[in-house]
């Protein structure tokens, strides 16, 4: 039993959002999402989904209804950006 506990402990020390292959994700803020939707013509529910569930959400903190930016290194275009919308 105590293999285990030690276990879980190594398993949440691990930052997923410092892994090299784990592109920048960040919580926009409401003031940017309103901005963001009204510039694409949509709503919130029209952005591809996120669950909440997901390691870099969880280690954020976001919560349902948020907006979450990410930001990857592209070689052809420099950076990409790209918003999902926080789901249960």
């Amino acid at each position: 039993m105590q293999e285990e506990e030690v276990e879980k402990e190594k398993i949440t020390e691990f930052r997923v959002t410092e892994h090299i292959y784990v592109p920048k994700h960040e919580i926009i803020s409401e003031e940017e999402a309103q901005e963001l939707l009204k510039q694409i013509h949509a709503r919130p529910e029209q952005l591809p989904y996120i669950r909440v569930s997901d390691p870099v959400v969880r280690e954020l903190g976001a919560k349902p209804g948020q907006i979450v930016k990410i930001t990857r290194k592209s070689e052809t275009a420099g950076e990409a950006v790209y918003y999902r919308y926080v789901v249960e």
